[in-house]
């Protein structure tokens, strides 16, 4: 019986793919709770859907559009106007509290100065304590010579 119904449908919705989507949405409808248009007749809900296309008793148009209105991932808004005044336009708070350095009255050269911090070791020829050659307490690399703790004995 289901093969009758799509050479019927065929004659309303040409393309057998939108067939298959809108029958397919129609399917859902129902399953959902949607008012019958023709009598179920023991039918399952494709069935009965493409029995509704084929008899025209539902708005294939409608159905097609809510198939579209489904598989959409972006909702389509209207978007605002831009202000003709350009970035910040009329809001003069907004460069102070992104910078608030420069609000205070900071330069860029002063708060350069208080950056230069001295790390230790960081020095050509300088090596930080307790990470040089020996500094595990250990007899350190091989040919480094004797540490002090043989040189005393």
């Amino acid at each position: 019986m289901a093969r009758v119904t799509v050479e019927d449908c065929v004659l309303r919705v040409p393309n057998r793919f939108d067939l298959v989507m809108v029958a397919a949405q129609r399917a859902r409808d129902v399953s959902a709770g949607a008012q019958l248009t023709l009598e179920r007749d023991n039918d399952k809900n494709p069935v009965v859907a493409l029995r509704e296309i084929a008899d025209g008793t539902v708005d294939t148009d409608a159905l097609g559009q809510a198939v579209i209105k489904g598989l959409q991932k972006v909702v389509e808004m209207d978007e605002p106007e831009e202000d003709d005044g350009g970035f910040g336009a009329g809001k003069t708070e907004l460069l102070s509290d992104l910078m608030p350095s420069e609000a205070a009255g900071v330069t860029d050269r002063e708060s350069d100065e208080d950056v230069d911090i001295e790390v230790e070791g960081d020095a050509e020829g300088e090596e930080p304590e307790g990470e040089g050659p020996g500094a595990d307490g250990g007899a350190g690399n091989e040919g480094d010579g004797p540490t002090e703790s043989e040189n005393e004995a």
